[in-house]
């Protein structure tokens, strides 16, 4: 069976998703089976479908069964600059190859990955009132104030979700708006952190505990929007506040460690770093409480690795997902067979296009997505409503 199951063909698809694009890797095996991924090429770096072509050349012919050894011939051509766009073209890849190998076997993905550990997983309500603050056109109603933000949190309760996490949010005279200055939105290079920052975000904070109540778990990302100074000057103004966790995004190790040490809430991140090699620094400096790892960028299979080194530093993990529902489904089995999962991201809020995109959304229940049993992914895009809604290019909107 693993002889005749050869890689046939590897197309790259993309479509429309309002504010950014939606990609996906359809493979398609000798035998007509059809193995998806969704990747990324919004947020990370131009150039991975390029990439995924150039890939293809190498990877057609060979069986499905031996992902890892494609993974690490794929390493291996571009062992020079294997991160960026060269690491997740392969990881592209790497998660289409376990859905058609999945498939072949008509097992669900998580049985690949050492079998599932739970049967549901926990999620938070990712980027909860930012989406409605920064985009409204798409993630109706928008929030405009204080009101909102309350209303939001008590939105996220009444729904049995049991954690969210936001964003800097500042409260100017005209309305809301999204503070983004690490991803030049504002272009502030400097990344300071002034006395207006820490209100508007203290005030986001406790209007949106107000909400949703004494037992919904809260966190903030801070992404790459703060030097050392700013982080720590962020920390001690939030000092009292009862918080899940504060996201941030260093380059720096030795610096998050110093942040960590003077924090009394625990630190997450990582979400942009590469392979056991770029996290390792992080666990050894004991940088981290809970390790993000992004296995759609990553690759599943290497994803998993980076969960065991994790765990030998005895720290937990948490999937980073943003992305459409493909990409939930593929997280959902990887935080399904990690033994040290802390929790999953996952976007509540969607355009209304997912409907058609995506035919089989996620089932969550009081908080938990519940894990299917279908073979693969068990999250098949709509072939027809992607070719349907034409992508022509990052817009960014």
């Amino acid at each position: 069976m693993g002889k005749a199951s050869t890689v046939a063909k590897i197309e790259t698809l993309s479509c429309d998703a309002g504010w950014r694009g939606y990609y996906f890797v359809k493979l398609t095996t000798s035998d007509g089976i059809v193995g998806w991924s969704e990747y990324d090429e919004s947020f990370g770096p131009a150039g991975v479908t390029l990439t995924i072509g150039k890939f293809a050349e190498r990877v057609i012919g060979k069986s499905v069964f031996e992902h890892e050894q494609i993974f690490a011939d794929l390493f291996a051509t571009k062992r020079m600059a294997f991160t960026g766009a060269t690491a997740m073209a392969a990881g592209a890849i790497e998660n289409a190859l376990l859905d058609a190998k999945a498939k072949t076997l008509g097992v669900p993905c998580y049985d690949l990955l050492g079998g599932k550990i739970r049967d549901k997983v926990r999620v938070y309500w990712s980027h909860c009132a930012m989406y409605r603050v920064s985009r409204p056109q798409y993630y109706p109603p928008a929030i405009t104030d204080g009101a909102g933000l309350k209303a939001m949190g008590a939105e996220v309760k009444a729904k049995g979700f049991t954690a969210l996490k936001t964003n800097l949010i500042l409260h100017n005279e005209t309305g809301l708006a999204l503070s983004s200055p690490g991803f030049g939105r504002p272009f502030q290079p400097d990344l300071n952190v002034e006395r207006k920052v820490l209100r508007d975000l203290r005030h986001t904070l406790e209007l949106m505990r107000e909400g949703a109540g004494p037992d919904i778990d809260i966190m903030i990302d801070l992404n790459f929007n703060c030097r050392t100074e700013g982080y720590l000057k962020i920390l001690r103004a939030i000092a009292d506040l009862d918080m899940f966790w504060i996201e941030i995004d260093m380059n720096d190790p030795n610096a998050l460690a110093h942040i960590r040490a003077q924090s009394s809430h625990p630190i997450s991140g990582g979400e942009t770093l590469f392979g056991v090699r770029q996290f390792l620094p992080f666990l050894r400096a004991q940088a981290l409480d809970v390790a993000i790892i992004d296995a759609i960028w990553n690759g599943i299979w290497q994803g998993m690795k980076i969960a065991a080194c994790a765990e030998a530093h005895e720290v937990n993990i948490a999937p980073h997902n943003f992305y459409g529902h493909l990409a939930n489904m593929m997280n959902a089995h990887f935080a399904a067979a990690v033994p040290n999962l802390r929790i999953m991201e996952i976007d509540i809020d969607r355009i209304a296009a997912d409907a058609d995109i995506f035919p089989h959304p996620p089932k969550i229940e009081n908080g938990y997505l519940i894990l299917p049993d279908a073979p693969g992914w068990g999250c098949d895009p709509d072939e027809g409503a992607i070719r349907a809604r034409p992508f022509q290019g990052d817009l960014r909107r």
